[in-house]
């Protein structure tokens, strides 16, 4: 394998790694349930007419729905209005509500030192062709694999999994190990292990990663060989309105080193 491999190889890793949303098929809408809710809680109400607004339902009497918004106006909205109620994450910005971004794991193409949690489940595909999907097992771990949709060569299918683990994990401070490993490349095992930390609030942050890609293959000698190259991934990022966001990310390679 060549370096040229690696350069495209790491950025492939750090993306498959990080996870991306996923596509489902719809399930059937439950009833709407209304109730009161803490003050801690912050609701999303959608109405027939298409009005939306944020804050948390305070009463329910008669048929008649108290919704206090954010900015401290109160509501009164007839219940068989109410079609849509969701319980959303955010802080609120002024006189906007900005919802926490749905993808904290994941940059353009790298992981960020924040986890998948329990149960959520990604599943993306890069470039068309390469396919992946990422399960979180615990509230740190999780793990995912994929294989290309397209393959020639009449040999077995490669195909790669992807672990991640987040050692550290505070409000504003995440660190993750993890690697991505494939096998049946031309009969050799190829891979990175990566680190990765971050550094913020959802809104601004910044994520500095390290890797290590390696190339398992067998020389005609029989004997084992292992080609390194590490690589070096700088991210920033900073929310500039609800639905706006820079990112700055930047991916550089160290020389390919042809034995250790």
């Amino acid at each position: 394998m060549t370096q040229r491999f690696f350069a495209v190889l790491l950025p492939v890793v750090l993306l498959a790694t990080a996870p991306v949303p996923s596509f489902a098929q719809p399930a059937a809408a439950p009833a709407l349930t209304l109730a009161v809710v803490p003050p801690d809680v912050t609701q999303e109400i959608r109405l027939r007419d298409g009005t939306t607004a944020i804050g948390r339902i305070e009463a329910i009497e008669g048929g008649v729905v108290t919704f206090r918004t954010l900015v401290g106006a109160t509501l009164s909205i007839a219940a068989a209005d109410v079609v849509g109620l969701t319980v959303v994450e955010g802080h609120a910005t002024g006189t906007e509500f900005w919802k926490d971004d749905p993808n904290p794991t994941r940059l353009f193409f790298g992981p960020t030192g924040r986890a998948l949690k329990r149960g959520d489940v990604y599943l993306g595909v890069y470039e068309v062709v390469l396919p992946f999907v990422q399960v979180g097992i615990t509230d740190r771990l999780s793990i995912g694999g994929g294989t290309p949709l397209v393959f020639g060569g009449g040999g077995d299918r490669p195909f790669w999994v992807t672990p991640k683990f987040t050692v550290i994990d505070r409000p504003k401070t995440q660190v993750a190990v993890g690697a991505m490993h494939i096998t049946n490349v031309d009969d050799e095992n190829l891979g990175i292990a990566y680190g990765a930390v971050t550094q913020g609030s959802r809104d601004s942050a910044l994520t500095v990663g390290v890797g290590v890609a390696y190339d398992r293959f067998e020389d005609t000698s029989g004997l084992d060989g292992n080609r390194p190259v590490h690589g070096l991934v700088e991210d920033d990022v900073t929310r500039q309105a609800l639905h706006i966001a820079v990112e700055d990310e930047a991916h550089h390679l160290a020389r390919t080193v042809d034995h250790w």
